[in-house]
């Protein structure tokens, strides 16, 4: 599982932004925060809003409730501290630490990652706005179950975020609101919202991903969406079909 955020701007940007108006509560940057599963290609969660610890601590409790609170094969992101931090407070375990001495206050309980957890991040040097070097650096877990997990990996043989990244030049590519350099860009805060997730889930089902194709029996490719390959459904769905689709299921 792979975490990254991307940048946008709504009305203008942070730099132009006057926080001591009121007017400019709704304005500049604005970031997409995502949970992408590497192997479907499938966006598996989402937020939208500054950039912020919070909003990361956010996405991964969302990640957790989506994914049923199972232990990842390996998850990984870019070098924000934020992730560490929200894995261990999603994911970890409660323990009382021991009382050093006989006498004052037990210490308060403390979090630590459960045994399986493994996360890793990329660590990439620039000089001169260029990326000259890459490093992996592995937070939870160990080395060898972190080789171990990308070993057992369909889709990667090292710790990168490539996958992630890669969607979010699609995602650009789809909503042109944030592509760079563009008068395009979104003049109001929650239309740009709603447009992000509107891409971004509709992604799943009815975007047909080339590398995700498969060979039928007669030979021919056939397309799959995430949505396909990861098992959710087994056709393409319309725009029709997925906006028609109720959100909530009556049992």
């Amino acid at each position: 599982m792979q975490f990254d955020e991307k940048w946008a701007f709504v009305a203008k940007k942070e730099k132009h932004c006057d926080r001591d108006n009121p007017e400019d509560d709704c304005c500049g940057d604005c970031w997409d925060y995502l949970a992408l599963d590497p192997e479907h290609r499938l966006v598996v969660s989402a937020l939208v809003g500054k950039h912020s610890a919070e909003h990361v601590d956010l996405l991964v409790a969302d990640f957790r409730r989506r994914t049923g609170g199972r232990l990842m094969n390996l998850m990984t992101s870019d070098e924000n501290p934020a992730y560490a931090e929200a894995i261990l407070e999603s994911y970890g375990e409660e323990y009382q630490p021991r009382r050093r001495g006989r006498r004052g206050r037990k210490p308060a309980r403390r979090q630590r990652p459960p045994q399986g957890l493994r996360y890793a991040t990329v660590h990439k040097t620039r000089e001169k706005n260029r990326v000259v070097q890459v490093e992996q650096r592995v937070i939870y877990g160990t080395v060898l179950a972190v080789a171990a997990a990308l070993a057992a990996s369909a889709v990667s043989t090292a710790v990168n975020t490539v996958f992630v990244e890669r969607h979010n030049g699609t995602d650009r590519n789809r909503n042109a609101r944030k592509a760079r350099k563009s008068y395009c860009f979104s003049k109001d805060w929650a239309v740009h919202e709603a447009v992000s997730y509107f891409t971004l889930y509709s992604y799943n089902f009815c975007w047909p991903v080339r590398t995700l194709r498969e060979k039928g029996a007669e030979g021919k490719w056939q397309l799959r969406t995430p949505a396909m390959a990861a098992g959710l459904t087994d056709h393409r769905w319309s725009m029709t079909e997925w906006l028609c689709f109720p959100g909530v299921q009556q049992k």
